[in-house]
């Protein structure tokens, strides 16, 4: 069974940026699936269950947040963090409270990356 990790952002840019983080990180070995927005992301949890996802908040469509609140609505327990630009202590809390793992503050690095994600990715 292959490893995977889904990385959720509206930005190309910061989809590839995640991509080499992760592999800095040490996480090389995960096969990275992406998706733009949090309606790709719901039909790619579907299709190829990851044991992670890496999603932004701040996107068009669907955002993180109601990503996360959506799955959970589903009773899908798939494991995920924020990789966001905004990090105030009320989207903290919201992110926890709703079943967030953790929230990673951009600009980040893959010493960010492997605190947060080894406990969950072993």
């Amino acid at each position: 069974m292959s490893k995977r990790i889904l990385v959720v952002d509206d930005s190309k840019a910061m989809r590839l940026i995640v991509r080499r983080t992760l592999r800095q990180a040490g996480f090389g070995d995960y096969e990275v699936d992406e998706a733009c927005n949090g309606v790709e992301a719901l039909s790619a949890v579907q299709a190829q269950r990851p044991d992670l996802i890496l999603s932004d908040w701040n996107m068009p469509e669907m955002n993180g947040f109601e990503l996360l609140k959506t799955l959970r609505a589903q009773k899908n327990d798939v494991r995920l963090g924020f990789v966001t630009t905004e990090s105030t202590p009320e989207m903290q809390a919201m992110a926890t409270e709703a079943g967030a793992l953790f929230l990673i503050a951009k600009p980040f690095t893959p010493e960010q990356f492997q605190a947060s994600l080894r406990p969950f990715l072993g």
